[in-house]
């Protein structure tokens, strides 16, 4: 269950009240829910959500890398809201273990969904 709203007067939350919280789209449709976050080491900053979506109870379920910055809390419905869509998390770049490591991922990734990149935005690496 999803506890993005568990501390609603503090500025910052832990990343297991995010784990669950649900993912929709500018349809207002729920396309996933977030899985976990990827922080950038250097800056401390959050680089990325991995949305989880599809399958029926946790199985064949699929998960994507989307920038952080593609994602705004609404409180209104406790929840994220996205211009992504699930197709286009469908037909993102591929994603692999190694892709952490691979600055041409990440770019073509951010480029994907017409995101500043992470380290551009905090002043370049």
């Amino acid at each position: 269950m999803a506890r993005a709203t568990a501390h609603p007067d503090h500025h910052c939350i832990s990343s297991e009240d995010i784990q669950g919280t649900e993912v929709y789209g500018a349809d207002g449709k729920n396309i996933g829910e977030i899985d976990h976050l990827i922080i950038d080491k250097v800056s401390g900053r959050v680089a990325y959500a991995v949305m989880s979506f599809g399958g029926f109870v946790g199985l064949g379920h699929s998960h994507y890398p989307i920038p952080w910055s593609a994602l705004t809390y609404d409180t209104s419905i406790e929840g994220f809201r996205t211009n992504i869509t699930e197709q286009q998390l469908r037909d993102a770049p591929e994603f692999s273990d190694d892709s952490w490591q691979d600055r041409d991922w990440e770019t073509r990734t951010h480029r994907y969904y017409g995101t500043p990149t992470y380290w551009e935005a905090r002043g370049g690496l």
